[in-house]
């Protein structure tokens, strides 16, 4: 296990927005916000990673409100989906008034997939099928007929039981101050990017850029990297945890600074 953060005073870890001659868009001045990247079934890393948000901000004496935004992907590719909606399901009973957790599109995928197998059956072949065997079930092969795919979906939901709960408050947006957590970004062109689903959930060419919302700084995951990436507008933080090992998190408020695990 590995931490990056401010300790050894890196620039490209730890920065106030001064180096580019102007104040970066920053979260409430009584808050402290750890966003947490793409979980995808990686139980053992996000308990790492929650251990770690808690000696850092144990650590920071100024009185701010500490809050935990976990920006989705939650499932999926990893092999332990289940465990780790037991733990943020735990989180979000205990602790509701500190946490914030958004959809993710393989989230999306899943709920699709219960709503009707047989149209959402795509979600499969996109990590569903290692959520199955998290839960004790069975995947189904490609060539399943509907029947058996219906009745897949019907043991599953019976699996998740009260992790069900945990679906049905996801949102699509979380706001501190000037900065905007979503999955993976919006589009700047609507007026109330909120109401754009689609570009919430699987991104937006134009929020691709540096400053794609001036005024504004947007915390995303989604779009896998090799590191974090911090930019004068925008941060991404999918550091592709089932397969890297790392699992990435931004601690925001009057500076930024980034904690990641390692395998």
């Amino acid at each position: 296990m590995g931490w990056v953060s401010s300790s050894h005073g890196d620039p490209r870890q730890e920065s106030t927005g001064n180096d580019a001659g102007f104040e970066l868009p920053r979260v409430a001045p009584h808050q402290r916000i750890y966003a947490i990247g793409d979980i995808h079934g990686r139980h053992d890393l996000l308990v790492k990673l929650l251990r770690q948000i808690e000696r850092d901000a144990s650590a920071r004496t100024d009185g701010r409100e500490v809050k935990l935004v976990f920006l989705g992907d939650y499932i999926d590719r990893g092999d332990e989906s289940a465990k780790v909606l037991e733990l943020l399901l735990a989180l979000s009973q205990d602790r509701p008034q500190d946490v914030s957790f958004l959809e993710g599109n393989h989230e999306a995928a899943m709920i699709e997939f219960l709503a009707d197998p047989v149209r959402g059956r795509a979600w499969l072949d996109h990590g569903g099928r290692q959520t199955l065997a998290s839960y004790g079930i069975r995947p189904p092969d490609v060539a399943a007929k509907d029947a058996h795919l219906l009745q897949v979906r019907d043991d599953f939901k019976e699996a998740l039981g009260g992790h069900l709960k945990f679906f049905e408050r996801l949102q699509l947006m979380e706001t501190s101050g000037a900065v905007l957590f979503v999955h993976a970004g919006l589009n700047p062109a609507v007026q109330h990017p909120k109401s754009d689903r689609e570009a919430l959930l699987w991104g937006h060419p134009a929020c691709m850029t540096a400053n794609p919302l001036p005024g504004r700084r947007i915390v995303h995951g989604h779009f896998e990297m090799s590191a974090p990436l911090s930019l004068p507008g925008r941060i991404c933080i999918d550091t592709g945890a089932y397969h890297s090992g790392q699992l990435t998190s931004v601690r925001l408020d009057d500076q930024e600074g980034f904690l990641t695990t390692a395998d």
